[in-house]
């Protein structure tokens, strides 16, 4: 087991009921609510009741699984399970799941009784590397991401690669998604490695991934810790976010959600392609991050006619500063980050066109 404090203590271990007994004892052995989307509540709960005498006695609360599941309707929800489960201000919420549940659910435990203690367990290598920790809850409203919520610390995210074995490879590629974004932000080493390695099977290894997931949670430490309220320096972390929020909504608009991870991965690509222009990033390297996106993630069927909408959600994303610009996080190079670059819709629509070459789409 290894351990990491920042504002939240992230414990890196494959011993995860141990860890959570031990972690619930030193709160008092409150009582407890497991939430859970209905998948991770029948693949992975029923382990965890094995490991854990706290799991095994609390509560549970199931949410759909899926991001419309971050609604105003499934949280109301969830507070009305609280309130009849008699949750009070001393007990202990459990988010076992990916990023939707560790995103709903600290939510709710930051606004049920004006505040909750809670415990993120990630099952996916997304909430793993991201959504679990540096404090950030939330739901989507009115189409658009997370734009609602609370900056929550959880009191410990327990993090391991157990529960990787019950995930697809759509769900362990969203996740390598982001340890690919913390990469870039990182050095050409760290991007290297990524890039050499094969997230999906037969080739996947959980045990592997540990190591991979400790090093890519290093690289955000490091950055909230500097930053905890996204005021400033955090803000790097939204790097490919800008485009990627955009495709999420705009695919949820239409009944056809894609993963997180995957609209991320082709955020990347639309960033680094505005970061060649505006800021003269490597083409090398852009070509190299877009060859390894198009061959493990696919493309995101991108027309031109999509450029207007694609375009609003951008002017909605919260990042931008309310002057009518659309900013975005851009490199130089890789490790070398600028935030708040603003960047005109023509040349926004110019990147688009280039994602649409590179991704070999008409």
């Amino acid at each position: 087991m290894s351990i990491i404090t920042m504002e939240t203590k992230l414990i890196f271990t494959n011993l995860v009921g141990e860890a959570l007994d031990s972690l619930a004892n030193s709160l008092g052995n409150p009582q407890a609510a497991v939430i859970a989307d209905v998948n991770t509540a029948q693949f992975v709960l029923p382990l965890l009741h094995k490991d854990s005498r706290t799991a095994a006695a609390a509560t549970l609360i199931t949410v759909r699984a899926g991001e419309d599941a971050k609604s105003i309707e499934e949280i109301s929800r969830v507070w009305r399970q609280l309130d009849r489960a008699g949750m009070t201000r001393s007990s202990l919420i459990i988010n076992l799941g990916g990023g939707v549940v560790t995103d709903l659910g600290g939510f709710a435990a930051a606004t049920f009784k004006r505040g909750i203690r809670f415990v993120n367990i990630p099952t996916s290598v997304l909430g793993a590397v991201d959504a679990s920790y540096g404090g950030k809850t939330g739901i989507n409203f009115d189409g658009a991401k997370n734009q609602i919520g609370v900056f929550a610390d959880p009191e410990a995210t327990i993090i391991s690669s157990i529960y990787f074995n019950t995930l697809t490879t759509t769900q362990i590629l969203s996740g390598y998604a982001e340890m690919l974004k913390h990469a870039l932000l990182d050095s050409r080493g760290t991007l290297d490695r990524l890039l050499a390695f094969s997230p999906v099977y037969p080739q996947f290894d959980s045990e592997r991934m540990l190591p991979l997931i400790e090093a890519s949670s290093e690289v955000k430490r490091k950055v909230v810790s500097e930053d905890p309220r996204e005021t400033g320096p955090r803000k790097v972390l939204n790097l490919g976010h800008t485009v990627g929020h955009a495709i999420e909504s705009l695919a949820l608009s239409r009944q056809s959600a894609v993963a997180h991870g995957y609209a991320v991965a082709w955020g990347c690509v639309t960033a680094l392609i505005l970061s060649h222009l505006e800021l003269g990033f490597p083409s090398d390297i852009l070509h190299k991050f877009a060859d390894y996106v198009l061959t493990n993630f696919g493309a995101w069927p991108l027309t031109c006619d999509d450029y207007p909408a694609l375009l609003e959600y951008m002017r909605k994303d919260k990042k931008n500063k309310g002057d009518g610009k659309i900013s975005f996080t851009l490199l130089t190079d890789v490790g070398q980050a600028q935030t708040d670059c603003a960047c005109s819709e023509e040349r926004i629509e110019a990147a688009l066109d280039i994602y649409r070459d590179l991704m070999h789409l008409p």
